[in-house]
């Protein structure tokens, strides 16, 4: 269930690479592709008062998987983002505890 919240890269460009993207990550993940969302952010930055260009970043929220699942799907997700010509890219995890999620009022 590994949700990407996706600031300051083009929903033209995520829709680019999103087939070949979470069909690499499914892999890394060992799940179906029905298991990924991608969520692309429209996202205002502003330094010293004024409007600037917003860094690439990624929050990836998600059920720990371990460190070299972790390595491997953030090598895949920069890999995927770098090929659009972008010269760097921020990911960042987020875990999600199984005691504490619900889907439709239940304890999954």
């Amino acid at each position: 269930m590994p949700h990407m919240i996706i600031r300051g890269i083009s929903v033209p460009h995520i829709q680019s690479i999103s087939t070949a993207l979470i069909s690499e990550l499914a892999a890394v993940c060992s799940c179906g592709i029905d298991n990924f969302m991608l969520e692309c952010l429209p996202t205002v930055s502003i330094f010293q008062g004024e409007i600037c260009a917003t860094y690439p970043f990624i929050e990836v929220g998600w059920f720990e998987r371990g460190q070299e699942i972790r390595d491997a799907y953030a090598e895949v997700l920069t890999k995927h983002i770098l090929s659009l010509g972008i010269p760097e890219v921020e990911i960042a995890f987020k875990v999600y505890r199984e005691d504490s999620y619900y889907w439709n009022g239940k304890l999954v």
